[in-house]
């Protein structure tokens, strides 16, 4: 039977019978839809003036005299179709929560009074830190201030630009992690990319007392400034993309870094990014390894880190790509110098979540989200058959399993995600003991109380990182320090190859180390060189 009226078959109630009808049967009788339809239909001739949603019901007849009672509730469906989400307040602020008792033209009145001190009101990237102190940013804002007002064109920055700028960042960007993102990103981006962070770390390196000592050496700003990036990503960047978001800047500490630079003269005890000693340790480890200074190192310079304690396996994986962005890796089988950062932080702090997710990637060589029991027995076999050729027995796959089971305590039986390594807290020992075999050989002597113990420890210790960190530069600054004694007399000599981190260090170490003595003039006229 066909409706011809189409009034009908718009009714959405009309819809609403047929389908309470047809409901759980696979046809319907036309005697019953009929009956049906005919029901439905006197049923609207009778509330025909109830029944037009959109209107307005006509008003009561009423007389000056006799007040008329009020016209009946509207039905319950014009109630429901009512829009909700004008009673909804909003929630989600991108830009940060607008501050309603902030006085913007207040600020900019005093921008205005700071540019009048200044000569002709012109700034230069010297002078805007006073700008940026009035704004109420931190110091070293200055010089991403700088180029948004124009003034890595011109050199300078006028008033008038520079009030235009902030006026506009006041608007649009309410609090710090949106306005540092306006500032750095390239226009029409929400996001950064590694390249914006070099105008403020190359202020940062020209600037800072504690980093006088690299302005006789240039060459050295680079792969400072290198160091420090990759550090900021491995931090900040959760989502592994290559852009930071201003939700990752929140939810990170690297403001409140960035602002203690001003208040701490020693940059060294600022280990969180900026640190000197643990460039210098990253980039010292780097040089061993790259044999002929290329910047580059292949995968066996990589497997010679630490007297190849890491397994062949794993580096395979790391050259494949697992964790590496770009494709000079998978192509030429080189690693460059940024990605031997994420390298060294990984296999020394594999307690970081950075590193955690750093070698889960690594071992999930299926790319399933998941570590079955093929992916732990291929490298395990590995560590086996290194065991056995220092003349130890290994423990048999099976009763490992179990004990790496019992460490983990998966959600799913057999399947180990990265959910279970982040909650269980003990991810180092479980990456150590199928790829690492040096330090899976420590594990087992160690006291396994003392192991639950470290766990249990919830204090503001210093990460494996910044120990490992600590000791090495200790180390170097030892070996530094003998190396110059024992050279020292002897005449100096021309070289045409690049000066070694080594060397460097020693002219640098003398302001970051009070416990390294006076070296001799050999290694600074290398420097100068």
């Amino acid at each position: 039977m066909m409706i011809k009226e189409t009034s009908l078959r718009r009714d959405p109630d009309l819809r609403g019978e047929l389908a309470f009808l047809a409901r759980g049967c696979d046809f319907v009788l036309p005697s019953r839809f009929k009956k049906r339809l005919k029901s439905f239909q006197q049923t609207q001739i009778q509330n025909k003036p109830e029944k037009k949603p959109g209107t307005p019901l006509p008003p009561p007849a009423t007389s000056p005299s006799s007040p008329q009672p009020l016209s009946p509730v509207p039905h319950v469906n014009n109630v429901v179709n009512a829009p909700l989400s004008i009673n909804i307040p909003r929630f989600y602020f991108p830009e940060g929560l607008p501050d309603t008792c902030s006085n913007h033209e207040q600020t900019l009145s005093r921008i205005e009074t700071a540019f009048m001190d200044i000569e002709d009101q012109k700034a230069d990237i010297y002078e805007m830190g006073k700008i940026a102190k009035v704004c109420g940013c931190p110091l070293y804002w200055k010089a991403p201030m700088f180029r948004a007002a124009g003034g890595e064109k011109t050199g300078f920055v006028t008033s008038q630009s520079f009030i235009a700028m902030w006026r506009k960042l006041l608007n649009n960007h309410h609090d710090d992690a949106s306005k540092f993102i306006c500032l750095l990103a390239k226009p029409n981006c929400s996001s950064l990319e590694q390249e914006d962070f070099i105008p403020l770390l190359q202020d940062v390196v020209d600037t800072h007392p504690g980093l006088t000592f690299l302005k006789d050496a240039p060459e050295f700003h680079s792969r400072y400034i290198t160091t420090v990036i990759q550090r900021i990503f491995y931090t900040v960047n959760r989502s592994w993309s290559g852009k930071i978001t201003s939700t990752e800047i929140r939810k990170s500490n690297f403001l409140q870094t960035l602002a203690l630079l001003e208040e701490e003269e020693d940059i060294n005890q600022i280990t969180d990014y900026f640190s000197y000693e643990h460039f210098y340790v990253i980039y010292c480890k780097f040089w061993e390894l790259d044999t002929d200074h290329d910047l580059y190192i292949s995968q066996a310079d990589l497997s010679r880190y630490n007297d190849q304690a890491s397994s062949n396996r794993i580096i395979e994986r790391i050259f494949s790509g697992a964790v590496t962005r770009g494709k000079t890796i998978q192509k030429e089988g080189r690693m460059s110098y940024a990605d031997f950062v994420w390298f060294l932080i990984s296999e020394e702090d594999k307690r970081n979540p950075t590193s955690i997710e750093y070698w889960f990637r690594c071992m999930d060589v299926d790319g399933d989200g998941i570590l079955s029991m093929y992916e732990l027995e291929y490298f395990y076999e590995e560590q086996c058959e290194r065991m056995e050729a220092m003349g130890i027995e290994p423990l048999p796959f099976h009763d490992l399993l179990c004990q790496m089971l019992d460490l983990v305590k998966p959600a799913v039986d057999g399947k180990i995600t990265l959910r279970d390594l982040k909650r269980c807290r003990m991810a180092h020992i479980f990456y150590d003991t199928f790829f690492n075999l040096e330090k899976y050989l420590d594990h087992e002597q160690r006291d396994p109380f003392a192991v639950q113990k470290d766990v249990e420890n919830d204090g503001p210790e210093p990460s494996d990182w910044d120990r490992f960190a600590a000791e090495e530069y200790e180390t170097l600054v030892a070996e530094e320090s003998a190396q110059a004694q024992f050279q020292e007399g002897f005449e100096d000599y021309e070289t045409d190859e690049p000066a070694s981190p080594s060397e460097f260090g020693n002219k640098g170490s003398k302001i970051l180390s009070a416990s390294l003595p006076e070296k001799c003039g050999k290694l600074q006229s290398v420097d100068e060189e």
